[in-house]
């Protein structure tokens, strides 16, 4: 689970490297999120020539955390990092590439259907551009 002012690494080529948390986006009152939300982050540090700029607010989706997952058939996965990918307002992810690893139950968690188009509604553009684990 991650808190508030918990720094992620971004794991996509948008440019920004570190990011902080600062709410946690369709679930209300709740302040921890976990792979799948979506997230509002701060950005913290990035290169010069990034898409996203040092100090500037972005959405994003939690791909990795270092608390364990309980999966069904009773194996956990955990990673060795915080991670997320930016996304834009519809959704899609601004970078072209997603670095690392992915959890599988990322494409079980959707995006708001509101967020959609009715033919991405199947699971997250992050899933289609990463590998799963």
């Amino acid at each position: 689970m991650l808190y508030m002012k918990t720094i992620l690494d971004v794991a996509d080529n948008t440019g920004a490297r570190k990011a902080s948390l600062i709410g946690v986006l369709n679930k209300k009152g709740r302040l921890w999120a976990q792979i799948g939300d979506v997230v509002k982050v701060n950005i913290k540090e990035s290169a010069p020539d990034a898409a996203v700029k040092k100090g500037e607010k972005a959405r994003g989706v939690v791909v990795r955390t270092r608390c364990p997952i309980k999966r069904p058939d009773g194996t956990t996965l955990r990673f060795d990092t915080n991670a997320l990918v930016i996304i834009d307002d519809s959704g899609n992810p601004k970078g072209t590439r997603v670095f690392g690893p992915v959890a599988r139950e990322l494409r079980s968690t959707p995006l708001p259907a509101e967020w959609l188009e009715p033919a991405q509604r199947e699971g997250h553009r992050v899933v289609q551009r990463a590998p799963i684990h």
